[in-house]
């Protein structure tokens, strides 16, 4: 398995690369290319000397042969999640009707948010199975992905719960009536701005869900942020 295969200066300098950290803001840059390796590069410049940087320039490069796995139904396009969701008439409720429902007619709420949310604060009866996960993994694939989170100042990055559906089969039957629920809840109702709603973690959950067989599928609309805002029953683990 491939790992980061090269680290390589730029051959158009002979003098060292880390001298010129020192004296030269840095310009970062991250990107996957086609064929799913990833480069990072460091690029300096001397600003006082514009016309000899492109001479000048010292260039760090790390490529890894990481290939990204094949794509999984989590990360199927919105507008074919959408079509679905609203074909197997998902409803979404506020808060307020999402807590009726719980109390009335022995619905559960599915927290997918991560454990470490959860535990903070969650509503009372709650079930937590989260559908995105800190990456565990130091594949090819994994290091590439941390490197491209840790560019954008992100150490903690996430990835699809490969457990998620297992998880759910678990603890829930298919005739079970569930209130998928996240941090923002996402929308399935057009705008303006937003021709084709907006998703999210609790819809993407809700896709999986009726993709699945679940027959009973509520979707969480304005998240727990409403939730919280609101007042209704909550709890904390910590």
């Amino acid at each position: 398995m491939a790992a980061l295969t090269s680290i390589t200066p730029n051959p158009a300098s002979s003098s060292s690369v880390y001298s010129n950290f020192r004296t030269s803001p840095l310009t970062l840059s991250s990107q996957i290319i086609a064929d799913c390796s990833c480069l990072l590069s460091v690029r300096s410049g001397l600003a006082s000397r514009q016309r000899l940087a492109s001479r000048n320039r010292r260039c760090l490069i790390i490529r890894s042969a990481a290939t990204k796995p094949a794509k999984s139904p989590a990360e199927e396009d919105w507008k074919v999640k959408r079509e679905l969701l609203l074909e197997k008439r998902v409803r979404s409720v506020d808060a307020k009707e999402a807590f009726r429902l719980q109390k009335e007619n022995n619905f559960v709420i599915l927290d997918v948010r991560p454990e470490a949310e959860f535990k903070e604060a969650h509503p009372a009866g709650a079930v937590n199975i989260q559908i995105y996960r800190l990456i565990k993994e130091w594949t090819a694939w994994d290091i590439a992905r941390r490197a491209a989170f840790a560019f954008f100042g992100i150490f903690s990055g996430t990835e699809e719960n490969p457990e998620f559906m297992q998880s759910v089969e678990s603890n829930f039957g298919k005739d079970a009536k569930i209130i998928v629920a996240c941090t923002t809840g996402g929308t399935m109702k057009p705008s303006q701005n937003l021709p084709e709603g907006q998703q999210s973690r609790s819809l993407i959950a809700a896709y999986l869900l009726v993709l699945n067989g679940y027959k009973n599928v509520f979707h969480l609309e304005g998240g727990l942020y409403t939730w919280f805002k609101e007042g209704l029953p909550s709890e904390s683990e910590e």
